[in-house]
């Protein structure tokens, strides 16, 4: 449904040549309808809700922080009421695409750890290994429970212009955001009711038990778990979805200095002695894990903690070591591992990516980053890249010296048309870019929420979701029609 048919009465709305969630769907009859009622509502309830939903985040304490100048600052949350329907018709498709990529960058991390048959066999370059940031040859030989070492994954989709929804990339270190998407559901059902009577929308609040039985699964004694989630602390961008998670869980939050390493065992330092610990969800990155084997001025580790988990005794959340496969070069490969150990093409297909390891297409790159987007490769958060139409001259010739310095370092990708939604700013309704992190759970069994967290990049035109430098989220719904 072109923008021009919808009522003007709200919506000022013009994203011509663009996919808009909402608009889209405005006159389906799969349960996505959502726009024409939201539109009756008027501005001015829109608005009075909306103020509602920011009263609650910073009564609930909501907050995220952002590194800036040195120093760290707390902000609330920033949520915009108006939620992103997909029919959940084709959410299954994507949840199915979503386990396949799953169990192949499993696969494909348990074999560079071991075996190494994909190099043998030539489907992947060995030297992109051997320059891996996050390739740690301490582990080779490790054998993670049920072969798996991504237990939790976010893989940011992106819907182009064409509307097919593309993988952006796979996050897998430590991926953050699951605490907003539950706390984005709780708001829009103190600011919707009556939507959440008219419409079928799949639940997301099942997650912390999911993630639950999924570390429970991983223990490797027989008795009930003791599990716990291992936090750089309070200065961490991501302490709130730290401590949140622990609670949901009825788990125990630690830092380092809580846990101690006695004869290659795990244990919580508590006021009535040790107690074993079986399972670590952990958001400390791998390096700063064990000053024995990374970084020996390491304070966010617990010495001795890698041997403890090589020796089968304390399970870890993801693996140490998974970051190998949190690398946008190796992201350029992920149809040729899908193939290579599923024997399947992808489900759900990657953005086309140039390599600048290729002579051939970094000379493409080179000569046509004005019409791309370069990113590092290991950079997180949104952090050092580049939209060539947005760079100035001496910009991309800067950042031209950088890729043939260190070719390995840099992937390039067209500069796509990103979906959009109606999100209300301060002009009324307008179109915002967004994109979508669903997370994905791997264990004895895989699981996948129902939608994810939606970013949206609050600035006219701007393509940058992150909530770091200037995005914020939206609920996602997923749609399985209206209630009779």
């Amino acid at each position: 449904m072109a923008a021009k048919y919808l009522p003007k009465v709200v919506l000022n709305y013009e994203a011509p040549g663009l996919f808009d969630e909402l608009v889209h769907y405005a006159q389906s009859n799969n349960g996505c309808d959502l726009l024409p009622h939201l539109l009756d509502m008027g501005l001015e309830t829109l608005r009075t809700r909306q103020s509602g939903a920011e009263l609650a985040i910073e009564s609930l304490g909501v907050t995220f922080t952002v590194y800036s100048e040195g120093q760290n600052i707390d902000r609330s949350w920033p949520f915009d009421i108006i939620p992103r329907c997909i029919p959940d018709t084709e959410w299954q498709q994507l949840e199915a695409g979503l386990i396949q990529r799953s169990h192949a960058l499993n696969a494909f991390i348990d074999d560079l750890y071991n075996d190494q048959k994909i190099i043998k066999d030539k489907k992947f370059p060995g030297q992109m290994l051997d320059k891996s940031k996050n390739f740690l040859p301490a582990l080779v030989g490790a054998k993670p429970r049920y072969g798996v070492w991504a237990h939790i994954c976010g893989s940011d989709l992106i819907r182009d212009k064409d509307g097919v929804m593309y993988v952006l990339e796979d996050n897998l270190r430590v991926p953050s955001g699951v605490s907003y998407m539950l706390e984005n559901r709780q708001l829009t059902k103190r600011v919707f009711p009556e939507l959440f009577q008219r419409y079928r929308i799949r639940p997301v609040d099942d997650y912390p038990s999911q993630l639950y039985d999924v570390l429970a699964s991983l223990h490797p004694r027989e008795e009930k778990p003791n599990i716990v989630v291992l936090t750089p602390g309070i200065y961490n961008s991501a302490y709130f979805e730290h401590a949140y998670l622990a609670q949901q869980m009825g788990v125990d939050l630690v830092e380092s200095g809580d846990l101690v390493v006695d004869d290659e065992k795990v244990f919580k330092k508590t006021i009535h002695g040790l107690e074993q610990v079986d399972v670590i969800y952990r958001r400390v990155d791998d390096l700063y894990m064990d000053p024995t084997v990374f970084i020996p001025d390491s304070l966010l580790g617990i010495p001795g903690i890698i041997q403890a988990w090589l020796k089968g005794n304390v399970a870890i959340a993801n693996a140490p070591g998974t970051g190998v496969a949190d690398d946008k070069v190796v992201y350029s490969y992920m149809p040729e591992i899908i193939k290579y150990y599923l024997g399947e093409d992808a489900k759900i297909p990657n953005v086309p990516t140039y390599r600048c390891t290729d002579a051939k297409e970094r000379k493409h790159v080179i000569q046509n980053m004005a019409k791309l987007v370069i990113k590092p490769a290991n950079e997180s958060g949104g952090y050092g890249i580049m939209i060539g139409n947005r760079a100035t001259r001496a910009e991309r010739e800067a950042y031209a010296a950088r890729i043939e310095e260190d070719p390995r370092n840099y992937i390039a990708q067209p500069i796509l048309s990103p979906s959009t939604c109606p999100t209300l700013v301060e002009e009324g309704l307008e179109p915002r870019h967004l994109d979508l992190r669903p997370f994905i759970l791997m264990g004895k069994q895989g699981y996948v929420t129902a939608g994810g967290l939606t970013r949206v990049a609050l600035k006219r035109g701007s393509l940058v979701v992150n909530s770091s430098q200037g995005g914020g989220s939206k609920d996602t719904w997923i749609v399985a029609g209206r209630r009779s």
